[in-house]
């Protein structure tokens, strides 16, 4: 009879397990990854590992999207294949960890360290990435460096964007449009020699693909930013007439600078 009461012992703790709410089976997941450190295929959606220590942990394949994984210590983790979309990885380490056909879409790794980390050719491209740590501008596609910039740009951030520009336009010497987004990018912080000296060229690029308009419309917004209009009457004025040429300047290049903000498509 003992071994009848083991049994229905086991029975019953069987039908406890089945009549457990859908969350039971995250938090059992949660539980193995913390203690374990292995969890390949796992779903940890939404879970809450702030700061967890999962060094070399095994989590091929795991499911990890919306997971919140700030300042998670995950050096030399296995994340191959695993689904990282909208995780917070803000602030984690993972130097050598493996991200190989990890999807990283949406992932926050702003000041996360990844010295060494292997990931594949352009799997930060939708990610936010600009301020982490042990990336090589070498690793970002020419696309991915302009976007960079224009998203510096629309929070306002124009050394920032002149930084990723610049980066772009070493990518691809002869891309007009980032020629023409740093020129705005300086001007908006007062650098006017340079930045018209940027539309110059853009112009010339675009004079050489047979684009006389726009080539037209940047070598004249470069002249109205290094020519300001005549002193109005009492003071010197001199503040004033720089941003009244610009403005007019940005007026005519309008249309062009709303097409160089667009992101590029990878």
């Amino acid at each position: 009879m003992p071994q009848l009461g083991l049994l229905a012992r086991a029975l019953a703790f069987a039908a406890t397990l089945n009549a457990l709410p859908v969350g039971a089976a995250e938090a059992t997941a949660v539980i193995r990854t913390l203690e374990q450190r292995r969890c390949e295929g796992c779903d940890l959606q939404d879970a809450d590992l702030v700061h967890a220590d999962l060094r070399d942990s095994r989590l091929q394949g795991a499911k990890l999207q919306r997971a919140n994984l700030s300042g998670a210590r995950l050096d030399g983790a296995n994340l191959q294949q695993a689904d990282l979309s909208f995780t917070s990885l803000s602030g984690a380490s993972l130097r050598g960890a493996d991200l190989r056909g990890a999807r990283l879409i949406g992932t926050d790794l702003r000041h996360a360290d990844l010295s060494g980390a292997q990931l594949d050719s352009g799997a930060l491209s939708r990610s936010h990435w600009q301020q982490t740590k042990g990336i090589s501008l070498s690793a970002h596609s020419y696309a991915e460096l302009h976007n960079a910039g224009i998203r510096a740009t629309q929070a306002g951030r124009h050394p920032d964007a002149e930084h990723w520009f610049s980066s772009a336009i070493q990518r691809m010497p002869d891309a007009a449009i980032s020629w023409v987004a740093r020129g705005l990018s300086r001007a908006e912080q007062g650098h006017v020699p340079m930045a018209a000296r940027d539309l110059r060229y853009a112009a010339s690029l675009y004079a050489s693909m047979g684009d006389t308009e726009q080539a037209e419309a940047l070598n004249k917004a470069a002249t109205l930013l290094l020519e300001p209009a005549p002193r109005p009457k009492g003071g010197n004025g001199a503040g004033s007439q720089l941003v009244g040429a610009a403005i007019t300047a940005f007026q005519m290049l309008a249309p062009l600078a709303a097409k160089t903000m667009l992101p590029i498509p990878f």
